[in-house]
C-alpha cells in the first residue's frame, strides 16, 4: 500500500524563524469574523454593501437607461474612454458613457448623458441621451432625451424628442433597410 508521504512529499513544517513569509500571514485565529461568515468586502474597489459585477437575479431591474429588452452581445464603452477608428460588427447593444469614432450595424445604441458617438451608424432602436454626430439610420425608433443631440444625416422610423433634446441636420422620415435580424425573402420576378 502507497503511503500519502510518498506519493505527495513529506510535508515539513516551518517556523517562524525559517519562514521569511510567516510575519505577514496572520495565523487562523486571527482572521475577521466577518470572513468565517462568508462576508469579506470586495476586493475589487467595490464599496462594502455595493452589488458586485456579474450575473443579476433573475426579475432584477437592471439601472442602465435602456428601455429596451436587453438580450446577446453588449459592448459598453466606459467613461473616459475612446474607442475611434473601428467597425463594430454583431454586437446586439452599443452603450457609450465615454467617446467612439466609429461604423456600426447593430440592434441598439444607448449613447449616455456625457457619452458621444461620431460615425455612421445603423441601428433598430437608438436612446440618445449624449451627442451623435453623422450618418444614422434608425430603421425603427429614435428617441432623443432632453440632454441629447442629434445632428448629421438622420433617417428613421419613428421619433420620440423630450423637451430639449436637439435633432438638426438632413432628417428624413422612413429607412430603405430592413430590420436587423429579420430574413426579408426576395422574389426576383423574370
Amino acid at each position: 500500500m502507497l503511503r500519502s508521504e510518498t506519493l505527495f512529499g513529506k510535508r515539513e513544517t516551518q517556523t517562524p524563524s525559517n519562514n521569511p513569509l510567516a510575519s505577514t500571514i496572520a495565523p487562523p485565529s486571527t482572521v475577521p469574523s466577518s470572513a468565517q461568515r462568508g462576508t469579506l468586502p470586495p476586493a475589487s474597489g467595490t464599496p462594502v454593501g455595493a452589488t458586485p459585477p456579474g450575473p443579476k437575479p433573475a426579475g432584477s431591474v437592471p439601472t442602465s437607461m435602456s428601455s429596451t429588452n436587453e438580450v446577446g452581445s453588449k459592448l459598453i464603452v466606459g467613461p473616459n474612454i475612446k474607442l475611434k477608428g473601428v467597425e463594430i460588427t454583431d454586437c446586439d447593444t452599443l452603450v457609450v458613457e465615454g467617446r467612439v469614432e466609429a461604423t456600426m450595424d447593430s440592434r441598439v445604441i444607448q449613447i449616455a448623458e456625457r457619452g458621444a458617438f461620431k460615425g455612421s451608424a445603423e441601428i433598430d432602436i437608438a436612446e440618445i441621451h449624449g451627442e451623435f454626430d453623422g450618418d444614422l439610420t434608425v430603421r425603427q425608433k429614435l428617441m432623443i432625451y432632453s440632454t441629447g443631440k442629434v445632428s448629421g444625416k438622420i433617417r428613421y422610423g419613428k421619433v420620440v424628442i423630450e423637451e430639449g433634446g436637439q435633432l438638426s441636420g438632413d432628417v428624413q422620415v422612413g429607412t430603405d433597410a430592413p430590420t436587423r435580424g429579420l430574413n426579408v425573402p426576395t422574389r426576383v420576378v423574370q
